[in-house]
C-alpha cells in the first residue's frame, strides 16, 4: 500500500485528521504531512510523521511532496480570494494526477448546489476538476465549523446574557472540526467510500434561540438570543470587539444565508461515518466551559 498524503498538515483540520488516522490504526510511517513550514508541525514529526514541503502557490514543490502517495487528503486552501483558491486547487489536482494518486479525498462545502455565499463556486469547481483526473474520489462536503460559535469566547457571550444575530428564525447545521477530521480519517482507512459524496452536517440543525438556551443551561446564567436588523447587529458586534470586516461578513453574508435556509439542511452522513464520536451542540458547549 502506498502512503496517505495529507495536505495542510500543520493546520487544525489536517493535523487532527492525522491524529485520527493514527487512532484508527494507521502507522505513522505510512502517513506524509504536507506543510509550508516544518517547524509549525514539529508535534507531528515527534509522532513519526514524515513531513514534506509543499505549497499550493508553488507547483514545482508538489511532485516531490506527492511522490509515492496512494491516497490524498486534500484540505482546501484558506485564502479569502475565491478566484485565487480555484487556481491553487487546480495546481494541487494536476499534481495529484501526475503523481498517480489513486484516491483523492477532498474537503469541500456542504450542500454546495444550494448555497449562494460564493464559497460554493470554489468547491464545486474543484470537485469537477478532481473528476477529470480519473482517480477515485470522495467529496467530504464539510459543514461550517461549530467552533465559529463554540470557542474560548463562548463563556464571555454567556456572561453578557445575549447572543446577537441577524437571523431570527434560521437554522444552523454546524459541526465540530474534530468530527470532520474523524470522518476524513474513517474514509481514508475504510473500503467502500470511492466515488461517494458525503454531506457532513448536523443531523438536527439548531436555531440561535436553541443555541442561547444551551448556553443558558450549561452556564447557569440567563442567555437570550437577540435578532437585530443587520446594520444594528454589525455595530453591536463591532462594539463588542469584533473587527468590522469580520462582523459584516458574519451578519450580511452568513446570517443572511442562515435566514434564507441555506444552513438548515440536515444529514446523517457524518453520524453514519463516525458513530458515537459525534459531538452534539450541548457537549461542545460543555467542553469549552469545562476547560
Amino acid at each position: 500500500m502506498g502512503k496517505i498524503i495529507v495536505t495542510g498538515a500543520s493546520g487544525h483540520l489536517g493535523s487532527a485528521a492525522i491524529r485520527h488516522l493514527i487512532d484508527l490504526g494507521v502507522q505513522a510511517g505510512d502517513i506524509v504531512g504536507i506543510v509550508r513550514d516544518k517547524e509549525k508541525a514539529a508535534a507531528l514529526a515527534e509522532l513519526g510523521i514524515e513531513l514534506r514541503l509543499g505549497d499550493y502557490d508553488n507547483a514545482a514543490s508538489l511532485p516531490a511532496a506527492f511522490e509515492g502517495g496512494e491516497k490524498l487528503l486534500f484540505v482546501s486552501a484558506s485564502s479569502m480570494d475565491n478566484t485565487l483558491r480555484i487556481r491553487q486547487h487546480a495546481t494541487v489536482v494536476e499534481a495529484a494526477r501526475n503523481a498517480g494518486i489513486q484516491h483523492i479525498v477532498y474537503t469541500g462545502l456542504a450542500f454546495g448546489e444550494r448555497m449562494t455565499i460564493a464559497l460554493e463556486n470554489v468547491h464545486l469547481a474543484t470537485e469537477y476538476m478532481i473528476r477529470t483526473t480519473g482517480a477515485d474520489y470522495t467529496f467530504l462536503r464539510n459543514g461550517f465549523y461549530l467552533e465559529l460559535l463554540v470557542n474560548e469566547g463562548t463563556p464571555g457571550i454567556a456572561a453578557s446574557g445575549a447572543v446577537i444575530s441577524a437571523a431570527p428564525t434560521g437554522k444552523l447545521n454546524y459541526v465540530t472540526r474534530d468530527n470532520l477530521a474523524r470522518a476524513a480519517a474513517v474514509v481514508l482507512t475504510q473500503e467502500g467510500h470511492a466515488n461517494k459524496i458525503y454531506e457532513l452536517t448536523a443531523p438536527q440543525p439548531f436555531s440561535y434561540d436553541e443555541y442561547a438556551a444551551v448556553l443558558s443551561e450549561v452556564s447557569g446564567k440567563p442567555v437570550a438570543h437577540k435578532a437585530l436588523p443587520a446594520p444594528e447587529a454589525v455595530s453591536t458586534l463591532v462594539s463588542a470587539g469584533v473587527p468590522e470586516g469580520g462582523a459584516g461578513f458574519l451578519i450580511h453574508v452568513i446570517d443572511g444565508a442562515i435566514e434564507r435556509g441555506e444552513f438548515a439542511h440536515p444529514s446523517n452522513d457524518l453520524t453514519n461515518l463516525i458513530g458515537d464520536a459525534y459531538t452534539p451542540l450541548k457537549s461542545a458547549v460543555e467542553g469549552v466551559f469545562n476547560n
